[in-house]
C-alpha cells in the first residue's frame, strides 16, 4: 500500500517549501522530499552563506569611503564564524521543525516519479491524489576543460574555511562577480576571467562599473580571456586562450547552471531526463497531459532565483489547491518573464527590475531611456564620499509606465524594490510624481529620474 496525499513535492529548499505550505493552507496534505538538506541550496550554499560573507566586506568598504571612519578591517574567522551560523552549520534540523510545525510531512532521500502521480522515495511509494511537484533547483556546469582539476563550484566557494593564497574564477557572471569581491577581500588573490564583459545581461555600464570596482579591491580582471584546459598537481595550471598560462591554489568553475532533472524518473511520464521543464502561469508543465505534474523555482528555467522561485512556489501551491477545489486559480504569473528583481551584491553594488532597453525593443515597445549619475543625488554624497554609481530607467513611451530600471553603486540594493513596485503595478510616471522621496536620501534619484525624463 502507498502511503496518499494530496500533494507530493520533490525538493525542499525555498521553492518546495512554499509549494507544500501554500497546498496545506489550501486544505491540502502534503508530503516533500529532500535527498539533501531541507532548506535547500539557497540555505546551506548560495544566498545565505555567500551575502554571509559579502555583507562584512562591503560594510568595510563603506566606512572607508567615509571621512573619520578610515581603518575599518575584516577579521577573518569572525567573517567565517557568522557565515557558519547563517547556513546553521550545514544542520537542517531547524528547517525539518518548520516543515513539521507547518504540517508537511518530509521524506529523506532521492524522489523519483515511477508513474502517473506517483514518486518512490527508497523503499517507500508515494501516491498524490492531486499534483506532484518538481522543485529540485540546479546544479553548477562544470565545463570539461577544468573537469580533471577538481574545481570549486559554488559550493565549494560559499563553504569554505581557508583562504587559498589564489583563486581564479572562470566566469563573469554573478556567482563569478560575488566570489570575487568576497575571496579577494578575505586576502586571496583573485583573476577573474570572463569570457566576455561582466554581468553581460545587464546594460553595459553595470559590467564596467563592477569591473573597476573589482580591480580597484586588487582583483586581476582579464576580461575575453578564456580557460582551455586545466591540470592540478597541488596548484592548479589553466591553459589560456591567449596563449598564456595561469598558476592559482584553487580555481572556480562559475560557468552556468543546469537543472537537477537527470535521475527524478522523467523518462516515466515521458520527458527527457535532465532537462528544464516548460510550464504555464500556473506552473503546471505543459507536456504532461492530465494537468498532474508541476514544475516550480530554477527548474523550469524562467528566472533561476531564490525570491522567484518562492513567489512562483506561492502561485503553484494555491493553484493546486482551487483546482482540488473544482475551480481555476485567480493567482496566475505575471512577472517571472517581465518583472524579475535581482541584486548582485559586487563592489559596487549592482540592482536591477524588469526589462532592459533591448529587451524591451524587442518585445515591441517603444522605449525611452532616462539615466541619472547617483552621485550627483544629495544622499549618496552622504552616503560615501566620492560616490560613484549610476541609474537606467526603461520608459513605456505608448503607456508612460516604466519596463525596467538599473542601478549601480553602493547601497542600491535596498532601492531597487521601489522600481519592482513601479514596474509590477505599472504605475504611471505622473502618479510617481507625487511620491516624495525623503531628503536627503539616495531615494531623491527618484525626482531626479523624473526631472530628467521632463516632469
Amino acid at each position: 500500500m502507498a502511503d496518499v496525499y494530496d500533494v507530493i513535492v520533490i525538493g525542499a529548499g525555498p521553492t518546495g517549501e512554499n509549494v507544500a505550505q501554500r497546498a496545506v493552507r489550501g486544505g491540502l496534505t502534503a508530503a516533500i522530499i529532500e535527498s539533501e538538506l531541507a532548506g535547500g541550496e539557497c540555505s546551506y550554499w548560495a544566498c545565505m552563506p555567500s551575502k554571509a560573507l559579502l555583507r562584512p566586506v562591503a560594510a568595510v568598504s563603506e566606512a572607508n569611503h567615509v571621512k573619520g571612519t578610515a581603518g575599518a578591517r575584516l577579521e577573518v574567522p569572525g567573517v567565517f564564524d557568522r557565515r557558519d551560523e547563517f547556513a546553521h552549520h550545514w544542520k537542517d534540523d531547524k528547517q525539518v521543525e518548520w516543515l513539521k510545525n507547518a504540517g508537511v510531512d518530509f521524506f529523506r532521500g532521492a524522489g523519483r516519479i515511477s508513474g502517473e502521480r506517483a514518486v518512490k522515495v527508497a523503499d517507500t511509494e508515494l501516491r498524490a491524489r492531486q499534483a506532484v511537484v518538481v522543485a529540485v533547483g540546479t546544479r553548477a556546469v562544470v565545463p570539461s576543460a577544468l573537469a580533471g582539476a577538481k574545481p570549486w563550484t559554488s559550493r565549494e566557494a560559499t563553504s569554505a574555511h581557508e583562504v587559498p593564497d589564489s583563486l581564479a574564477i572562470i566566469g563573469g557572471g554573478v556567482v563569478g562577480c560575488e566570489m570575487a569581491a568576497a575571496w579577494s577581500a578575505l586576502g586571496a588573490r583573485v583573476t577573474l576571467l570572463p569570457r566576455g564583459r561582466l554581468l553581460d545581461r545587464l546594460p553595459r555600464f553595470a559590467g564596467d562599473l563592477v569591473a573597476k570596482g573589482l580591480a580597484d579591491s586588487g582583483v586581476d580582471v582579464r576580461i575575453g580571456v578564456g580557460v582551455t584546459g586545466a591540470t592540478r598537481n597541488g596548484s592548479v595550471t589553466l591553459t589560456l586562450d591567449d596563449g598564456t598560462t595561469l598558476e592559482a591554489a584553487e580555481i572556480l568553475a562559475a560557468t552556468g547552471r543546469a537543472p537537477r532533472t537527470d535521475d527524478i524518473g522523467l523518462e516515466s511520464v515521458g520527458l527527457t531526463p535532465g532537462s528544464w521543464l516548460e510550464v504555464d502561469d500556473t506552473m503546471r508543465v505543459t507536456a504532461v497531459e492530465g494537468g498532474w505534474l508541476y514544475a516550480s523555482g530554477d527548474v523550469n528555467h524562467l528566472a533561476l532565483l531564490t525570491h522567484m522561485g518562492k513567489y512562483q512556489g506561492r502561485i503553484c501551491g494555491d493553484a493546486i489547491a482551487a483546482r482540488a477545489k473544482g475551480n481555476e486559480p485567480e493567482v496566475r504569473d505575471r512577472s517571472s518573464k517581465t518583472c524579475i528583481p535581482q541584486v548582485i551584491f559586487t563592489l559596487p553594488e549592482v540592482s536591477a527590475v524588469g526589462l532592459t532597453k533591448e529587451q524591451a525593443e524587442a518585445a515591441g515597445h517603444t522605449v525611452r531611456v532616462v539615466e541619472y549619475e547617483i552621485g550627483d543625488v544629495a544622499g549618496a554624497a552622504l552616503f560615501a564620499d566620492g560616490y560613484t554609481g549610476h541609474a537606467q530607467m526603461i520608459v513605456d513611451e505608448d503607456t508612460k509606465t516604466i519596463l525596467g530600471m538599473t542601478l549601480a553603486g553602493p547601497g542600491v540594493g535596498e532601492m531597487i524594490h521601489a522600481a519592482t513596485i513601479a514596474v509590477a503595478g505599472q504605475v504611471p510616471l505622473d502618479s510617481l510624481w507625487h511620491a516624495v522621496p525623503s531628503y536627503p536620501t539616495m531615494s531623491e534619484l527618484w525626482l531626479r529620474l523624473l526631472e530628467t525624463y521632463g516632469l
